[in-house]
């Protein structure tokens, strides 16, 4: 299973010269959880930086993959990794998901870079 983070998946709709590295767990859709988080995010960023046409053709793209909403346990879960980690609040829900499904993130966010099951791509 994969999780592409907020960064990836902005990466990769706005053909950056990342966005090879988030072809291949965006290709698989069966494989691919997309934490409700990021759907808020890419969104948000989509929608003030280009149309809301666009940031709804985004968000049609996201749902491809399960969609995993926020619920008690994973917000419980979220918390704890948030202080182990000291990550932000959006990141640690996606490392909660990610985990959950015994997924790999995929990311351009150093936030996530010393943790395991994680492939990080620093921004060029």
């Amino acid at each position: 299973m994969n999780v592409v983070d907020s960064s990836g998946w902005l990466a990769y709709f706005a053909d950056e010269p990342n966005a090879k590295h988030f072809l291949a767990p965006l290709s698989d859709a069966k494989l691919l959880v997309v934490p409700v988080i990021t759907i808020y995010e890419v969104f948000k960023v989509v929608l003030r930086e280009s149309s809301e046409n666009d940031a709804l053709q985004a968000v049609v793209a996201m749902q491809k993959g399960k969609v995993v909403a926020l619920n008690t346990s994973l917000a419980m879960a979220a918390s704890r990794l948030s202080l182990e980690h000291q990550l932000p609040m959006a990141d640690s829900i996606i490392l909660a998901t990610a985990e959950e499904f015994k997924a790999t993130i995929w990311t351009q966010d150093s936030d996530f870079k010393s943790i395991s099951k994680v492939k990080y791509f620093p921004k060029n």
